[in-house]
């Protein structure tokens, strides 16, 4: 057997903190031979991703690996001074983050960043760093290679910078790449090509790939062999059929269990047990009338290019130069039921969450109407209803950083005089409790939250409005299995326990088949396919349904 391009052994990081001394990653060991692809697998906080970035030397301070061997191609990394690192990562030894829209230097074009790397390590005309470069971009699916040199990263979507950031990960033609999460929040299709692509390029290059990620789906789709990882530790490894069809670990099990793919309907099993309802806080907001729905009438949403000054002066204005409209959402039509719940999904740019925004009155349709309960959601552009709110994707984004989280669930309630100052801690608590937080954590800031604690904070806030209808743009997009599994079962308990109607945006179908009575089906602005969830799935009729639904990766034990 030939020597394996990777070994790790007893490899052992620590972060120093001023709370103590906190293992991150506890006596791993593993080994990658060439063109083998590895699954890492575990919730957020496991040490997955920690592992990745020990193996690189990239642990900053107060991180600092504590004990353990790391080789590449024979030659041990851990130890060696930071000039001889710099070396090699790149030219030996890659890493494709999950976020490429924050690796890649928007100030730079595409060409400029790819170049820059290619220097890096290697003495090449201008001439044939370009070739190798279009070369690349080419290979990963890139349209137009020539013309993506000029592009800048904000001019590509979140499919197409992930695969501008594999080709910067290829250059060199490495022995190792470590993937970190770098399709958990692209939708099915996209996902489904670039595990396609990434198949073939190891296949072809014989490179080695770690595949870091939280979706057992993924990985079973890509790795022969996988390693569980609880706490730091890897608690289970081996084939990765052999693990999914019989695992050895508790923990390995419910993760599987967490899958809604692999559910039936109902509550998920979430690590750490189900969402806490106390039923004193049912009283706090009263059920709304069944009568009431939401109707969408012929919406449509356009929207125009900005004119820059410098345009203006130009002659932009008025030429055959003006870029076109882009018509988001087209005549939509549709009604959701009083205490429904309407599953919406579709591709990155099919004017899903646009709809969304609609139907919340954060925007004011360009023709059509939004209805709810035969009273317009906004009426001379002001909002004009509170019974509407929005669960958006990110809620470290949509909550104030500088603003204790007690205060961002009570202020609105308190602009609208929906309770009174003196009722504010006491109701914040009770909204606290509903969603499995605890009270005493209403002064803390969101970034003393995790990611799942900071969702429900998000959804406190919204509910603390009394709506009628809650609108949810990808809640779940960023959360691992488990974590995700504790939000849809509280979804679900809301919807029981306090009537509500709604709105579930999402790419992941197997999360919306879990949730949803019907599912509306977006393509390029329009609902394609409308339906009870179950007709949707089983009996699809549109084309792009089918292949949206053949997109999704699923664990098939009989392979």
């Amino acid at each position: 057997m030939t020597a394996p391009v990777l070994e790790v052994q007893g490899l052992t990081t620590h972060f120093f903190t001023r709370q103590g001394e906190m293992p991150a990653v506890r006596n791993v060991s593993f080994s990658l031979q060439a063109g083998e692809v590895l699954g890492l697998v575990g919730e957020s906080g496991s040490g997955k991703s920690v592992t990745g970035f020990s193996i690189l030397g990239l642990v900053d301070a107060p991180g600092r690996i504590v004990s353990g061997s790391v080789k590449l191609n024979g030659k041990e990394l851990v130890g060696l001074p930071e000039p001889e690192l710099r070396k090699r990562r790149g030219r030996e030894i890659a890493m494709i983050f999950q976020d490429p829209i924050a690796t890649l230097n928007p100030m730079l074009s595409i060409g400029d960043q790819m170049r820059m790397a290619l220097f890096a390590h290697e003495k090449r005309s201008l001439k044939a760093a370009n070739a190798r470069c279009i070369e690349l971009l080419g290979r990963v699916g890139i349209t137009d290679p020539e013309a993506g040199l000029k592009a800048y990263p904000h001019e590509y979507s979140g499919g197409m910078r992930q695969r501008v950031a594999i080709a910067i990960a290829l250059l060199h033609n490495p022995s190792v790449i470590i993937a970190d999460e770098p399709t958990t929040a692209l939708d099915v299709s996209i996902q489904a090509q670039i595990l396609s692509e990434m198949q073939d390029l190891v296949r072809e290059s014989g490179t080695a790939l770690i595949w870091i990620t939280h979706d057992l789906a993924v990985v079973a789709s890509l790795a022969k062999r996988l390693a569980v990882m609880y706490r730091g530790e890897i608690i289970e490894t081996g084939p990765t059929f052999d693990v999914l069809r019989n695992p050895e670990h508790e923990y390995t099990a419910n993760l599987l269990a967490a899958l809604p793919s692999n559910a039936e309907p109902g509550q998920l099993l979430a690590q750490g047990g189900t969402v806490p309802s106390p039923p004193s806080v049912q009283e706090t907001a009263k059920p709304p009338k069944k009568e009431d729905f939401l109707k969408v009438s012929n919406a449509n949403q356009v929207f125009s290019p900005k004119i820059s000054l410098g345009e203006k002066i130009a002659g932009f204005v008025g030429t055959g130069n003006r870029r076109n409209s882009t018509h988001a959402v087209k005549d939509v039509t549709l009604r959701v039921a009083r205490g429904e719940t309407l599953g919406l999904v579709g591709e990155s740019g099919s004017g899903k969450s646009t709809l969304g925004r609609l139907m919340a009155g954060i925007l004011p349709p360009t023709s059509g109407q939004i209805l709810l309960d035969d009273a317009p959601v906004m009426q001379a552009g002001k909002k004009a209803t509170l019974r509407v709110q929005t669960v958006f994707q990110d809620p470290f984004a949509s909550l104030n950083p500088r603003m204790k989280v007690g205060r961002a669930v009570s202020e609105g309630a308190l602009a609208h005089g929906l309770i009174k100052p003196s009722d504010a801690t006491d109701y914040v608590k009770s909204w606290f409790e509903r969603v499995g937080l605890e009270p005493e954590w209403a002064d803390r800031f969101p970034h003393q939250f995790s990611g799942g604690q900071r969702q429900r904070v998000a959804i406190a806030r919204a509910l603390a409005m009394q709506p009628d209808v809650l609108i949810c743009d990808e809640p779940v997009a960023s959360l691992d299995v488990s974590i995700q599994a504790q939000i849809i079962n509280l979804f679900l308990e809301l919807q029981k326990g306090l009537g509500l109607t709604m709105v579930f945006i999402s790419h992941d179908l197997s999360v919306v088949r879990h949730l949803s009575d019907r599912v509306a089906v977006m393509y390029l602005g329009e609902i394609v396919e409308i339906g009870p969830a179950e007709e949707i799935y089983n009996l699809p009729v549109h084309d792009y349904t089918k292949r949206l639904l053949d997109a999704v990766p699923v664990i098939d034990l009989n392979c």
